[in-house]
């Protein structure tokens, strides 16, 4: 079995601290073979890394870059609760993207999580995946992601 740890070292990434919940909820729940996050968003050491609309105040590239942060907020919640390597794989991923009207490039927002996966997880990492434009997100942020794995 692979070590993801391992991997991730190997990719120089390091999972944050799991981020504190702003509202009445866990950051992560484990049933059965599977764990489910809660929605991230792009905290880094604590604080909202932008905020804003996509396609108005966040440019898409810099949404793209802030989705990877939430995909490492939800793994380090995974972490936190049953260790990253216990992983079997990457199920589906939900991702918001709070949009300027007009805006549709939701997809290549949320590319920026499923990419990073991929990298991180070879063949366990491809999954599900629903990209959602939404017209706010909690505490402004510009993207949220969550995601369901299978563990062992």
């Amino acid at each position: 079995m692979a070590s993801w740890k391992q991997r991730l070292t190997e990719l120089g990434i390091e999972l944050p601290e799991v981020a504190a919940p702003v509202a009445a909820y866990v950051p992560a729940v484990r049933s059965g073979s599977q764990v489910f996050t809660s929605g991230q968003v792009p905290f880094v050491e604590g604080k909202l890394a932008a905020a804003g609309k996509v396609g108005a105040e966040i440019d898409p590239e810099e949404a793209k870059r802030h989705a990877r942060t939430c995909v490492l907020n939800a793994l380090a919640a995974v972490d936190a609760l049953v260790g990253l390597d216990s992983i079997v794989r990457v199920v589906k991923v939900v991702g918001f993207v709070a949009s300027a009207e007009g805006f549709s490039g939701q997809p290549a927002v949320v590319n920026g999580a499923s990419e990073l996966l991929g990298e991180i997880f070879g063949d366990a990492g491809p999954h599900a995946r629903s990209a959602v434009g939404v017209a706010e997100l909690p505490v402004g942020a510009p993207v949220e992601v969550e995601m369901i794995v299978e563990v062992g």
